[in-house]
């Protein structure tokens, strides 16, 4: 029996029930014979949770005598980078594997958080089926893997194709400006009051769901030289693109198109986006992340069974619509060794039984991922596995990337207070824009930016 068949099969008899962090954060490994897991699990993205149970029976099975510890944590990305920071304190509480954010792998590693496996992915013999370029975004400064990479994602404005005809709006929808956004979702806020027009995450609750999916997907589609955060190894400050990109925040919330404030700054508005607003026609337009579609399948947290026919999917454009006519950001998450670790090469045993290609398979299609491995992309399995496959992996082409720095993180929170300071009212886009350069020499130093101008 094909692995991939006794995944499937297993996944009837798993217990659903999750073991929290407060219940294993203080005990440790018994010993190296347990490995100990450590993942997120939060709103709808319920399937990494499902498969890590699967493959524990798998790994135990095919290993007597090992065990696996699983680690769920209940938390938003930035929170859930927080308690794995405070169980990377102590051996006892440090995990084995981690589910590692690919932006978070240099800081991470410097920390001496991760572990480098280097020796490890050299004697794999399925290393050589992953793309070169995702193999790089589990690199280290140093150049060395620390991160196996699960897939990838491109993001673009997810859109309701019936609420688009009954307001007159052309369907399949192609905006080639910003304003085109604009108008559209003022053409809703008119004809289709009690419909929220337009969802762009901002704010600190969202973490980088703000900073990527909302900020950096106006910024680096921005018309002009400013449009990026880190240009010859330095921040840019300064930014006329900056700005606008605040503006465009502000046109949202301060007019009206989109979540009031505080539906925004939930921190749950993105289970309620997928699960509510958009499957019961409440939401319009959504810029959103290439997964979302995830949640609607069969396999799904909230299947669907009209996403398809319901939601149209557009690239979101650039600014002016100047070259290349829209833009799109890329990210992606790995399995990781922890440093901590008492047996790396069970850890990575583990690792390797999750990814395998059927694995792989799984979690991609599962989990609407671009896949990263080469037999994966060519399968019928997964190409024939979800309709919007094709249209997302053709993002990649003009797609954009975070700076994967130590000190990112930092700067992605200063962006997200920026949005915020401007979505409610606090104060302008350029009051806000220069608030952010301070912060930002604040953190790297005046030496490390660049202005704009």
């Amino acid at each position: 029996m094909k692995r991939r068949t006794r995944i499937i099969a297993g996944l009837a008899s798993v217990a659903v029930a999750a073991v929290g962090l407060a219940g294993c954060s203080s005990s440790g490994s018994a010993s190296s014979d347990t490995i100990k897991i450590a993942y997120q699990k939060f709103g709808a993205f319920q399937q990494l949770d499902a498969q890590m149970k699967v493959v524990k029976q798998e790994y135990e099975k095919a290993n007597p005598g090992k065990k696996v510890e699983l680690v769920p944590i209940q938390a938003q990305e930035d929170d859930y980078a927080t308690k794995l920071a405070l169980m990377n304190r102590a051996p006892a509480t440090a995990p084995d594997v981690i589910y590692e954010d690919t932006f978070r792998i240099k800081a991470d590693a410097d920390a001496g958080y991760l572990l480098p496996i280097d020796q490890y992915t050299d004697k794999w013999d399925e290393w050589d089926q992953f793309y070169d370029n995702a193999k790089q975004a589990g690199e280290g400064e140093d150049g060395k893997i620390y991160g196996v990479p699960m897939g990838t994602d491109t993001r673009a404005l997810w859109y309701n194709k019936d609420v688009f005809a009954k307001v007159g709006l052309p369907v399949p929808w192609q905006p080639k400006t910003w304003d085109d956004v604009l108008s559209a979702a003022k053409t809703i806020k008119e004809k289709d009051p009690d419909v929220i027009p337009f969802n762009i995450y901002s704010g600190k609750a969202q973490g980088e769901a703000s900073t990527m999916q909302g900020f950096e997907m106006l910024l680096y589609g921005a018309d002009g030289d400013g449009n990026t955060l880190y240009k010859d190894k330095k921040w840019v400050v300064g930014s006329k693109q900056f700005e606008d990109s605040l503006q465009f925040i502000e046109d949202v919330y301060q007019g009206d198109l989109g979540p009031t404030p505080q539906q925004a700054l939930d921190t749950n508005i993105g289970t309620t986006i997928t699960q509510t607003w958009l499957p019961e026609g409440k939401l319009a337009i959504d810029l959103d992340g290439s997964w979302q579609s995830g949640t609607w399948l069969e396999t799904g947290t909230a299947p669907w069974k009209e996403w398809n026919d319901v939601m149209g999917q557009a690239p979101f454009p650039t600014q002016n619509g100047q070259e290349p006519g829209y833009n799109s950001m890329s990210g992606g998450w790995t399995l990781s060794v922890g440093a901590k670790s008492k047996d790396p090469q069970a850890a990575f045993d583990f690792i390797t039984m999750f990814l395998d290609k059927d694995g792989s398979i799984k979690y991609d299609s599962e989990n609407s991922q671009i896949a990263v491995r080469k037999d994966v992309a060519e399968d019928p399995e997964y190409t024939g596995a979800n309709p919007t496959f094709e249209f997302f992996s053709g993002l990649v082409e003009h797609t954009n990337f975070r700076p994967a720095t130590s000190e990112y993180a930092q700067v992605s929170n200063a962006i997200q207070v920026a949005m915020e300071s401007v979505m409610t009212g606090q104060q302008s886009p350029s009051e806000a824009a220069a608030v952010y350069d301070k912060a930002v020499e604040g953190v790297v130093g005046k030496d490390n930016t660049v202005s704009a101008g």
